[in-house]
């Protein structure tokens, strides 16, 4: 009789019969294993509410983590409880909360985005223009798939955005050239792996089961497919993803050196100076909130208070002088 899987090994089976992305798993087990050494290897069955309090509040006072880092854990600790051990845990009362911090955006001003632009080149240039161009994040971006290109429309169709949501964004026509001769780079790697006995790329696990080849379709490939094949870690299967985006990262970071900006500069940061742009030039709070994707406009209101004259057209009074 075979024995029951490990723990983390049973995280990761519901996980990912909850279809969540790799990434959650990773950072779920990861959570996970940490609140086990913290308590010492203790089995969490023999634990509870308190030391799920008590390593939390950890996290807050002595690793003095963000918000968001702490609410990550929390998700992760719960879902241990409750999808894994089946037991639900009574609210956490006694959790001393990290502080979320009111921070403006990083936004760079179009010369600044210029001067950036100009220090890179290729595929990496584009995936930055396309960025600033749409106000996609990065990973929306690296996502995108040949069929959710709308050039007749000058639209992009964004699937499955943060918080599972679909959405369209603008396409720029300055762009269509260069994602064109993109695409058609891409073709030729996509027939070169045909030929070779790949080319199906990932498809969420609903499609993959309805439609077993689409994978290999034209429509489904990613319009930025990484240069090399790898092993899919749930699958097994060897397939070409999409760019690494730590490489993206890099280059901009790169570039931002070369240009000289001296504010911390990531690829992130384009879509803040996306937002902020369009409201420069007049667009409405409504579209730009519907183009980023934020179910609050409340949300989308903090770019108004990075616009060049807080976005009310106000002059200091030295300025008068």
């Amino acid at each position: 009789m075979s024995s029951p899987p490990k723990l983390l090994d049973q995280v990761r089976e519901r996980i990912r019969a909850r279809h969540y992305s790799i990434r959650t798993e990773d950072s779920y087990v990861d959570w996970v294993r940490r609140f086990i050494l913290f308590h010492g290897k203790r089995h969490p069955k023999e634990m509870g509410v308190s030391e799920v309090e008590a390593f939390l509040t950890h996290l807050a006072v002595e690793r003095n983590v963000a918000a968001s880092t702490q609410g990550q854990a929390k998700a992760a600790l719960l879902f241990l409880y409750r999808e894994v051990l089946n037991i639900d845990l009574p609210w956490l009362k006694e959790v001393v909360e990290a502080k979320a911090a009111k921070r403006l955006p990083v936004v760079l001003t179009p010369r600044e985005v210029a001067a950036l632009l100009a220090e890179l080149n290729g595929t990496m240039w584009l995936v930055a223009s396309m960025l600033y161009g749409t106000g996609m994040r990065l990973l929306e971006g690296l996502r995108l798939r040949v069929k959710d290109i709308e050039f007749e429309r000058r639209e992009i169709i964004i699937r499955e955005g943060k918080g599972n949501k679909d959405r369209v964004t603008v396409l720029p026509e300055n762009l269509f050239l260069h994602l064109q001769n993109q695409l058609a780079r891409v073709k030729q790697l996509h027939d070169k792996d045909l030929s070779e006995g790949f080319g199906a790329v990932y498809l969420p696990d609903a499609l993959e089961r309805k439609y077993p080849h689409a994978g290999k379709s034209w429509g489904w490939q990613y319009v930025f497919p990484s240069s090399v094949r790898s092993i899919d870690p749930r699958s097994g299967v060897t397939r070409r993803h999409h760019l690494y985006e730590q490489s993206v990262q890099k280059a901009v970071r790169i570039a931002a050196q070369r240009a000289q900006i001296i504010k911390p500069v990531s690829p992130h940061i384009l879509r803040h100076s996306f937002a902020t742009h369009l409201l420069q030039n007049g667009y409405d709070i409504r579209t730009v909130q519907e183009l980023l994707g934020h179910s609050d406009v409340s949300t989308t209101m903090i770019y108004t208070h990075v616009l060049n004259k807080d976005g009310k057209g106000i002059i200091s009074p030295l300025d008068n002088l």
